[in-house]
């Protein structure tokens, strides 16, 4: 298995389960020259990514990157989900996961050597 082990979660295979049965009735639909049935299939897989995102907000998702290999299983639920994973747009979307501004560095300066200027108390 990978070190980065990425999709392998119930939020992952859940989701993906519930998109092939979407993107299976658009295909039936397309076939049957259906509009509504390729509509609903549509709403399908619009519905699998809302499901996939409310799972890995409950924590049934994990973050990008390596992991322990303790932390790989399918059943394994990620702790750290309250507080959002740094790089994750969907913890972002949902207001997780903000990275911290620093406030000794004043935003939009720059040297001429391209190093951010900081504010000193002199």
């Amino acid at each position: 298995m990978s070190k980065h082990d990425e999709g392998h979660t119930l939020a992952g295979w859940v989701g993906f389960g519930i998109a092939t049965v979407g993107v299976a009735g658009i295909g039936l639909g397309v076939c049957a020259d259906n509009a509504p049935g390729e509509w609903g299939g549509l709403a399908v897989v619009a519905v699998s990514v809302l499901v996939t995102w409310v799972l890995h907000l409950a924590g049934w998702g994990k973050p990008p990157g390596r992991r322990p290999a303790s932390e790989w299983g399918l059943r394994v639920r990620d702790r750290g989900a309250r507080e959002g994973h740094p790089v994750c747009v969907g913890c972002r979307l949902a207001g997780r996961g903000r990275l911290a501004v620093r406030s000794d560095v004043v935003l939009g300066r720059e040297s001429a050597s391209g190093e951010p200027v900081t504010e000193s108390a002199s």
